[in-house]
């Protein structure tokens, strides 16, 4: 295994050189971190309204993830999002009290827990958010299109890298 050349003879410490420039490229990350979570927002809000005018950008990440979590067609438990989430569960069951308000999902029996509730899509939860998934499937396709497969794989490589490490 080589060392690289930017290290003095111990391995943890770098020259102060490399340390400055260290340091504006961890600036320069975050500051594009900060850009892309500020549009992700902004994008989260207008994919909400894709599927309701009245629904808001908490709605659009509670209703993703009752449709991901409904894959077996049964439905998802209510604190099962919270947790994927990272949410409060009255935090939680107010958005979910919205989107029922707004006919986007239901509230069905737990086949396997007759006490229990689970969520899932409706009908026209269901339509509106596969139509508004395939739009943006459509957008963002026509965004990375534009990138060389290498670029692509580096990106989800560093995400994937990112992600965890967040996690």
């Amino acid at each position: 295994m080589t060392t690289p050349a930017h290290t003095d003879q111990t391995p943890n410490r770098t020259r102060s050189g490399d340390g400055e420039r260290s340091e504006e490229l961890v600036a320069a990350v975050e500051q594009e971190l900060s850009a892309l979570f500020r549009r992700s927002r902004s994008a989260s809000l207008r994919l909400a309204r894709r599927v309701h005018p009245e629904m808001d950008a908490a709605g659009y990440a509670l209703i993703s993830q009752i449709e991901l979590g409904t894959g077996n067609g049964a439905g998802v438990r209510a604190s099962d999002v919270a947790h994927v989430l990272g949410l409060d569960k009255s935090t939680v069951s107010r958005g979910i009290t919205q989107l029922e308000n707004l006919g986007l999902i239901e509230r069905v029996g737990d086949p396997d827990d007759g006490r229990a509730r689970l969520l899932r899509l409706t009908t026209t939860g269901a339509e509106r958010y596969e139509a508004m998934r395939t739009q943006r499937q459509t957008e963002f396709r026509a965004i990375l299109d534009r990138w060389t497969p290498t670029d692509l794989a580096d990106l989800s490589r560093l995400l994937t890298r990112l992600n965890t490490d967040l996690g």
